[in-house]
């Protein structure tokens, strides 16, 4: 009797091979499991015409011990990698993170590439289905590399692949380069475009970093074109909204104008430009990533780690060898129809079915047919079988006496032609290797662009792009604020900073540093600072009426942009603003009768900070005539 923790290892390592090797981790054709039982099923259905996808998930099925919804994906996930598979319908967008639409809306088949390159039901080996009444490949006779080509990603118990994808015309020519004995350099390609830096890619080992394109249309709007791997536009803008959430960026509006192609147009503040904002986007958003390979595959039934160079050597090994498999099996077939077209002409042209006529005993018919054979048949490949002679005995009268000896020999003709350029390809694998990869790329590299541009990208300074040192000047006279006033008062800022605008009248509102702002003129301005959000202002205030004075320490820490609030209560005179540590008054009593003080000193570090709308204290309980601030 096995104890738990014996029967739970063995079961996890059961469950953890099982992950590796049939779900996560893909095999040297490239494909993992579900996606292998999904194009070898769409082979089977394939009549040239497009199959609804959710029919193509319930054949699949057959093969695939799992749900219709993991088929499904799989199948959405291939098709949109623009290489395998034919669509028609609304396959959702990987631009935009857009989900497809159901399955029952939407249909595919395999692509002539995949149909040339993928299959060949004599080179594959099969084994039973997971409920044994189907026979599912081991692995498909891939032609191509479709690891490198498609990329893959997953992760499975205790490891995880992540291969990028790369341009299919320079695979092909790398291939091609391996078959000579020359150099080659690879490098990814992705189908989101973007700006590449791969000096840092080694085969596989290192990384690349990755930017989106960007289009200064004018000096106050930049569009993003491209977008990086592995992110949407969605997740791009959720990327720099957050950034200008966060006061690391400033942006005035941003709009997304996505269709087919990637549009995204962000729209600056006033005191901000496009070339800035590029620095600060690469930092802070989704617009510059950096991808880190895991080169992981299942290679000869065990997990493998190689780098690019390894793959692809092992892919152009392997096209070799399926290459000559398939020379040879035609090879088999030519010399068979020849054998098979010579044998048929000698039985009619001689007329050897003369000697059977009268023949009544089948046993004697065949060592009838078998000695008349013997002389014709020195040179032949192999002396006639039963079969054979069971073939010639099959052939009806009409054929015989239609028979034409011209055409029969036309055929052999053409048959030993196509044998002796196999045998020829055969002697010369390379060349022939060569050839055919040349064809592929002929054929199909039009429609495999690169579309990621190589470029080598400077790293940006994140401490050049934070801060920013900007004058902000003031002209009271006119009411006017910001970077482009020459004003009487000024003060510097940075360019992440915000404005604190106090006025008399005990309202305060908070902007963004502005070229060129009117400010409202109904008060006067009595304080201009940065909104820093621990500043501690100190006011007296006055109420009319009773001629009390009133004081009140306040840091203001919450507040909306652009949205006015007050600081003091409605009907109060403020006399008296200033962020100093600690100020001192000197109050001036209104003269009265017995009156034995006429002034007062008020120190403000006696007095607690409060919340900006928190009310004043009374600062003494007697009419105040005048304050005087004591140095």
């Amino acid at each position: 009797m096995k104890y738990v923790p014996q029967l739970m290892q063995e079961q996890y390592l059961q469950y953890a091979s099982y992950v590796i090797l049939e779900r996560a981790i893909p095999g040297i054709d490239g494909l993992k499991p579900v996606q292998r039982r999904i194009l070898q099923t769409l082979w089977q259905m394939n009549n040239g015409k497009l199959h609804k996808v959710a029919n193509v998930a319930g054949q699949t099925m057959a093969l695939h011990p799992h749900g219709d919804a993991a088929i499904i994906d799989a199948l959405i996930n291939v098709a949109n990698k623009g290489f395998l598979l034919d669509t028609q319908g609304n396959f959702g967008n990987p631009l935009t993170g857009d989900p497809a639409a159901a399955s029952r809306y939407i249909e595919t088949r395999l692509s002539p590439l995949a149909l040339e390159t993928l299959f060949n039901p004599d080179l594959t080996k099969y084994i039973p289905s997971y409920d044994g009444r189907q026979q599912e490949p081991v692995c498909l006779p891939a032609k191509i590399p479709v690891l490198l080509m498609q990329g893959t990603e997953g992760i499975a118990v205790g490891m995880s692949t992540y291969i990028l994808p790369h341009n299919f015309v320079e695979l092909l020519e790398a291939e091609i380069a391996i078959l000579e004995g020359r150099p080659y350099h690879l490098v990814p390609d992705f189908f989101t475009g973007g700006v590449m830096d791969a000096s840092g890619y080694d085969r596989g080992r290192g990384k690349v970093k990755l930017r989106v394109k960007f289009d200064v249309t004018d000096p106050k709007t930049v569009v993003i074109r491209e977008v990086c791997y592995g992110t949407t536009t969605e997740s791009l803008i959720r990327s720099i909204d957050d950034a200008a959430k966060r006061g690391k960026i400033k942006i005035d509006a941003i709009n997304d104008y996505t269709s087919d192609k990637v549009e995204i147009e962000i729209k600056l503040p006033r005191g901000h430009y496009a070339e800035e904002l590029i620095n600060a986007l690469c930092v802070y958003t989704d617009c510059e990533v950096t991808l880190s390979p895991q080169m992981m595959m299942i290679k000869d039934n065990f997990p493998w780690e190689g780098d690019v160079h390894e793959i692809l050597e092992l892919n152009v090994r392997l096209l070799q060898e399926l290459l000559k498999l398939e020379l040879e099996i035609e090879r088999d077939r030519l010399e068979e129809l020849i054998y098979e077209k010579n044998l048929e002409r000698i039985f009619i042209e001689n007329r050897l079915y003369k000697q059977i006529e009268e023949l009544t005993s089948y046993e004697v018919i065949h060592e009838t047919i078998e000695n008349s054979l013997r002389p014709f048949c020195v040179n032949f490949l192999r002396q006639p079988t039963l079969e054979d002679r069971e073939r010639l005995l099959s052939i009806p009268i009409r054929r015989i006496s239609l028979f034409d000896l011209q055409k029969n020999r036309n055929d052999i003709l053409a048959a030993e032609n196509a044998l002796a350029k196999i045998l020829k390809n055969l002697k010369d694998l390379v060349k022939y290797g060569i050839a055919y990869l040349q064809g592929l790329i002929k054929k199909y590299g039009k429609d495999h662009p690169r579309r990621t541009q190589i470029q080598a990208l400077e790293s940006v300074d994140v401490r050049s792009v934070a801060t920013k040192s900007i004058k902000i000047g003031f002209d009271p006279a006119n009411g006017f604020v910001g970077t482009k006033v020459a004003g009487p008062q000024t003060f510097e800022c940075t360019n992440f900073d915000k404005l604190l605008i106090l006025y008399s009248n005990g309202s305060y509102q908070v902007i963004n540093v502005p070229e060129k702002q009117y400010l409202h003129q109904q008060t006067t301005v009595c304080f201009l600072g940065i909104a820093d959000k621990k500043t501690v202002i100190n006011i007296a205030c006055r109420d009319p009426k009773t001629m009390l004075c009133y004081a009140k320490r306040f840091v203001i820490e919450k507040f909306i942009l652009d949205k006015m609030y007050t600081f003091m209560e409605e009907g109060m005179e403020l006399l008296f603003i200033s962020t100093k540590p600690s100020p001192s008054l000197e109050m001036k009593f209104i003269p009265k009768l017995k009156q034995k003080l006429s002034q007062a000193t008020f120190k403000y570090e006696e007095l607690g900070v409060k919340g900006v709308s928190a009310k004043a204290n009374r600062m003494a309980s007697r009419e105040v005539s005048k304050l005087l601030v004591k140095e």
